[in-house]
């Protein structure tokens, strides 16, 4: 008998590499006896990483679903574990340290077994207290190493990384190939040497199948000391997403390892369950891109959990770019040509940004300022025009040191805006906040929950927990539902009628006719929407000048609870920041093009906006 592999399912990655949502508390409670009875998983990925703010988003208590979820497992034995982002917990944005070691606590109580903590930079600094707050809370602390591929990022690199995690108190390791460009036999020189090192830690190999790396990356793995492999199951695996678990255990019984038999029956029903998800509102947000791999992704490796917004965001990226490539009398783009102009300047941006691996919410930044310096040369501007303030962060060592050196250019662009690099501890940033919001919570009447997890929840998703709590939320996500099952009525339609007959050919009594064939229009309703918007580009535009959106989102007038908002009345000059676009995860500084006074904020914080919109008016 061979060396014994475990088996992991990661059934949260498997939702949020292929969309934007996850199966919501009744759907995952019915979804849960099933994977159980497959027989074959020590471990299930039940949460963490944006599975509480995804639930948020429609409406649903994420502390209800997490409880609820991981009992049965918990009940049969099989280890749940979470995915903790370290200085940004769960979430995109730093944390203060005394709500990541409540999340810890609450987490473990909810049923959480083990926490996977990675820092997006690799930034031993940052997981200390992940690894110190998860032991308190009774979890087990397990580190991902960020797993990239750069010429910085070697095997022998990561064999040290690993060694420091250990030393500040992590339990187990996990490679975690978010993007699968990790090359099959490096990982297994990085697994030999992490357990030359550590005879007895756990390792366990987490990779997507992006690229097509997974499967022989596994087996290498395997074959070098890895423990537990990660995969996923149809019909979500492959793609963005990970390895089936057939394959993966095929290729493990015939390579002589030991592994525990499936239950087929269990299988195809978990697999029907999943499907039926995706039919009730799930599918409407997955791209069936995301169902292929693409080898394209080895050159700018992004990752699979990330594609998943990727294809939604470049949609409407592609919209707002093309009209006003229509507005300029300039051809239109296709979502493809994007899709490879946004690959290219990645593998150009990637290295100048200091080579941080492409992992949350760090790919997201590297992805974002590409974008936007795609966006701003087709439209004749020049690269960097745009960088968000939570690239400028990452850039001046706000969540640690990168591994690389910036380029020349964007330092001196640091320099010339007055931006100060930071080389203290990236926690200090960020002081405690959980009596800020106990406060706040009291002056509302809300109950802190269980375990304070309804206080956890709020101070670590303060935006969406409130939009949540007014209902707000869960209206929005119901009217997203059902504008996307007409969309998706309106383009089979039109699909039909693109193939319908537009003439044939009769026979009558022996004589042949071509007679020509016309279809009653389709009606509007479920074709388009209609807005009855008035702009606020028809405002009088003799007397005043008008701050314009650079490009579309969400508008607020402060970045943050310290940030202080303008008002009418107030001086402002050229290039001050005078309120925020959040546009694709991130926090993008609007600056003022001219001097004057505000003479009206045209727009409410948190209004949605598109590119062009005058925000502010001044004179």
């Amino acid at each position: 008998m061979g060396k014994e592999i475990k088996l992991a399912l990661v059934y949260r990655d498997m939702w949020q590499s292929s969309g934007k949502y996850v199966p919501r508390v009744d759907q995952l409670c019915r979804v849960a006896q099933p994977i159980i009875d497959i027989g074959c998983f020590t471990r299930v990925e039940t949460n963490g990483g944006g599975f509480e703010q995804v639930n948020l988003l429609f409406g649903e208590n994420p502390n209800i679903a997490v409880r609820k979820w991981t009992q049965p497992f918990n009940d049969a034995g099989i280890q749940t574990q979470m995915l903790e982002r370290g200085l940004n917990g769960i979430r995109m944005s730093p944390v203060p340290a005394d709500v990541r070691q409540l999340m810890f606590k609450v987490k473990k109580k909810q049923g959480t077994d083990i926490s996977r903590s990675f820092d997006g930079l690799n930034n031993p600094q940052n997981l200390a207290n992940s690894f110190k707050f998860a032991k308190e809370g009774g979890m087990i602390a397990q580190a991902a190493l960020s797993l990239t591929y750069s010429p910085l990022h070697t095997v022998d690199y990561y064999i040290q990384l690993a060694d420091s995690y250990i030393d500040l108190g992590a339990e187990e390791i996990c490679l975690k190939d978010m993007a699968g460009i990790g090359r099959p036999v490096s990982i297994g020189k990085i697994i030999a040497g992490i357990r030359q090192r550590h005879p007895n830690i756990t390792i366990q190999y987490h990779g997507h199948s992006t690229p097509g790396f997974s499967v022989a990356s596994s087996l290498e793995a395997a074959r070098n000391g890895a423990d537990i492999i990660d995969c996923g199951m149809e019909p979500l695996s492959w793609g963005t997403g990970h390895a089936d678990l057939l394959t993966i255990h095929a290729m493990l019984v015939d390579a002589g390892f030991s592994v525990p038999e499936i239950n087929m029956d269990a299988y195809m029903e978990v697999r029907s369950l999943s499907q039926e998800f995706m039919d009730d509102f799930l599918g409407l947000y997955i791209n069936p891109k995301n169902r292929y791999m693409n080898s394209l992704l080895i050159g700018p490796g992004l990752p699979g959990g990330m594609m998943g917004s990727l294809m939604a965001d470049l949609e409407n990226n592609l919209k707002s770019l093309n009209k006003w490539l229509t507005k300029n009398g300039k051809e239109n783009l296709t979502q493809e040509e994007l899709l490879i102009k946004l690959f290219n300047e990645v593998k150009y941006v990637w290295p100048k940004l200091g080579y941080p691996p492409l992992v949350t919410p760090f790919s997201q930044y590297v992805k974002n300022l590409s974008l936007m310096n795609v966006i701003q040369m087709v439209k004749g501007r020049e690269r960097w025009s745009m960088i968000d303030e939570n690239t400028w962060g990452m850039i001046l060592g706000k969540s640690g040191k990168l591994l690389g050196p910036v380029d020349p250019v964007i330092l001196q662009m640091a320099k010339d805006q007055g931006r100060e690099f930071f080389e203290g501890v990236p926690q200090d940033l960020y002081p405690n906040e959980l009596d800020l919001y106990r406060s706040k919570m009291k002056e509302k009447s809300w109950d802190f929950g269980e375990d304070d997890e309804e206080l956890l929840e709020y101070a670590m998703h303060p935006q969406q927990y409130e939009t949540f709590k007014s209902g707000e939320a869960k209206a929005k996500f119901l009217a997203d539902i059902e504008k996307r099952k007409l969309d998706k009525l309106s383009s089979s339609q039109s699909d039909i009628a693109q193939h319908l007959p537009k003439e044939m050919e009769v026979d009558l009594n022996g004589e042949k006719y071509k007679v020509s064939i016309s279809y009653p229009e389709q009606s509007s309703n479920a074709s388009s929407e209609v807005a009855s918007k008035t702009s606020n580009n028809t405002a009088d535009q003799e007397d005043f000048d008008f701050i314009t959106a650079p490009l579309e989102g969400k508008f607020f007038l402060t970045k943050d609870n310290t940030d202080k908002a303008i008002k009418v009345g107030d001086k402002i000059n050229a290039g001050d920041t005078v309120a925020y676009i959040e546009a694709m995860k991130v926090i993008n500084a609007i600056s003022a093009d001219k001097s004057g006074t505000v003479v009206e904020i045209l727009v409410q914080h948190g209004q949605d906006i598109e590119e062009d919109d005058q925000i502010i008016k001044i004179a």
